[in-house]
């Protein structure tokens, strides 16, 4: 299984609209594109040193060039909403994983 991992840091005045955003909205179109099956969304429970609270969220498929296929025709434009939504207040970085 391939594992597309988005951690994010929000600033904690966006918080809950960023939560029902993501709930609402932005999961069901990333999900909506067909390269992933199922989706999971955490929060760390050991951010002590950030302003805000740190998220995951994990989206699962079952092939790496599904994932590079998201990355070059849906990725773009669904980064680029949640930039226009949020601006500054959240910091996110992403990672590849594949379970062993």
């Amino acid at each position: 299984m391939i594992i597309y991992n988005v951690t994010v840091n929000v600033d904690k005045e966006v918080e809950e609209s960023w939560l029902k955003w993501m709930k609402e909205v932005h999961i069901p179109d990333i999900l909506a594109t067909g390269f992933f099956h199922e989706h999971k969304m955490l929060r760390l429970l050991n951010e002590t040193e950030n302003e805000g609270e740190t998220y995951a969220i994990q989206y699962f498929t079952d092939e790496l060039d599904k994932l590079e296929k998201y990355m070059t025709e849906e990725a773009p434009r669904l980064r680029e909403e949640h930039l226009k939504k949020f601006q500054d207040k959240c910091l996110s970085f992403r990672t590849f994983l594949e379970t062993v």
